[in-house]
């Protein structure tokens, strides 16, 4: 029987992506292991394996199709002995992709009794899911053959043809009676309108002349995560001047003698390093909201926000306070230019404590940012402009002066320990030989 090669969850958020290119073509021969296609999500462009080996019999989601959700068969694999005729049944046997919307607009109910599945997916005995191909579970089934005993080498852990080929023969252990079915929950309250739905809107513009932009997954995530960022967690604001003309000259010898090297540190080098710090002075800021508890991490995970066509991404920097200021520049710039191509591992955008967001070089004098969930802060970076100040002898002189905002997640951090994580941040920059002591 012809194998679905189904859409893949790429991240664990991961609902639908874009099947941006086919790095094959109907007829190929393709084996587990072999790249079949780039698959685009909300934040990156990801390289698909092939789990099974076949020849590829039909393509079913042409490159370039946007929003193709997760689990959707994408193409059909052929074994030895079949032909592109076998397709037509396990086309036929696909439920449809979307249920149907009635008259009145709003989508039908699935029906009760749907097409019969794929072989339903084992469970080990602690309960956990097995993970196996289909043509795995069918050679598997005809040999015999307990899937609960067998290791796969594939992808995650997945069992593979070769895996069960190997496999000695055995009784697969009986499925343990179905628990009696739990009672119905009651059905969750409807969520709370967000604002005019899109054709109220458009009613309002009616004879005025614009074109309409559809969302793309990433601004759909951007949208999704901040204004619920925005509505559940509760800011607060921090407000500083930091004077820079310390680190300007600091960073001017800094960048003479690495000439040799390649290296040329920015600003935005140093706001990394003194942030990284600073959440080491300050260890209790140098955590995460997550529910029901806090998590305090021991190392400081800085994450940078990149802005990219379309949007942005926050690439994060591990250990960034043990890393020297050379190595924290070549991983920012590398991150970032990966970041601009959609080439970002999940790991390399997930996870961190603490963000930072500068458009001082914009020109941006402050703004206020949004806590991205479940970090605990971020830093709004202003630009670097000359004002007058009042010396500590009290004589009016001119200095460099950054303005910066820090939001805050009152539920992880109180005020006055976010007061003490900023004046830690502004001693680091306005003292910078001291970060690298």
């Amino acid at each position: 029987m012809p194998t679905e090669i189904l859409m893949p969850a790429l991240s664990p958020t991961m609902e639908e992506g874009t099947l941006a290119k086919w790095l094959v073509k109907e007829g190929d021969t393709v084996s587990s292991g072999d790249l079949i296609a780039e698959i685009e999500t909300d934040k990156a462009t990801m390289e698909f394996e092939a789990v099974d080996e076949g020849v590829v019999g039909k393509i079913l989601v042409a490159e370039g199709t946007e929003n193709v959700k997760v689990n959707t068969a994408i193409a059909v694999l052929l074994e030895d002995g079949e032909s592109a005729d076998d397709i037509g049944a396990t086309a036929a046997a696909a439920p449809e992709a979307a249920p149907a919307a009635d008259a009145g607009g709003e989508a039908a109910p699935a029906a009760v009794e749907a097409p019969a599945p794929a072989p339903a997916a084992a469970t080990r005995a602690d309960g956990g899911r097995i993970f196996a191909s289909p043509l795995a579970r069918r050679i598997a089934a005809q040999k015999g053959l307990d899937l609960a005993q067998i290791s796969g080498s594939g992808p995650h852990g997945r069992i593979v043809k070769a895996d069960v080929e190997s496999a000695t023969a055995q009784p697969a252990a009986a499925a343990p009676a179905p628990a009696a079915a739990p009672a119905t929950a009651a059905p969750a309250p409807a969520a709370a309108p967000t604002g005019p739905s899109a054709d109220m809107v458009a009613r309002m513009y009616e004879g005025r002349e614009y074109e309409e932009i559809q969302l793309d997954g990433m601004r759909k995530t951007i949208a999704a995560r901040l204004g619920e960022a925005k509505q559940t967690i509760p800011h607060f604001y921090l407000r500083r001047d930091i004077k820079l003309d310390a680190l300007l000259k600091f960073r001017a010898q800094l960048n003479k003698q690495l000439e040799g090297r390649g290296v040329k540190l920015s600003v935005n080098d140093f706001i990394i390093k003194a942030v990284a710090n600073a959440l080491q002075e300050v260890p209790a800021c140098n955590a995460v909201w997550a529910g029901d508890r806090v998590l305090q991490l021991k190392p400081s995970d800085v994450a940078v926000a990149v802005a990219i066509e379309g949007g942005l991404f926050t690439p994060v920097l591990q250990d960034a306070d043990t890393k020297s200021l050379s190595a924290l520049s070549t991983e920012m710039k590398d991150l970032a230019a990966r970041a601009r191509d959609r080439k970002l591992a999940p790991h390399e955008y997930k996870g961190g404590t603490f963000a930072i967001s500068n458009l001082g070089m914009f020109g941006i004098d402050n703004f206020d940012a949004i806590v991205n969930p479940p970090h605990a802060g971020i830093l709004a970076v202003g630009t670097g402009v000359k004002k007058p100040v009042v010396g500590e002898d009290g004589e009016l002189t001119v200095a460099t002066v950054m303005s910066v905002t820090m939001s805050v997640d009152h539920r992880v951090i109180d005020g006055a320990l976010g007061a003490e994580l900023l004046k830690a941040i502004v001693d680091n920059l306005e003292n910078p030989m001291v970060m690298l002591a």
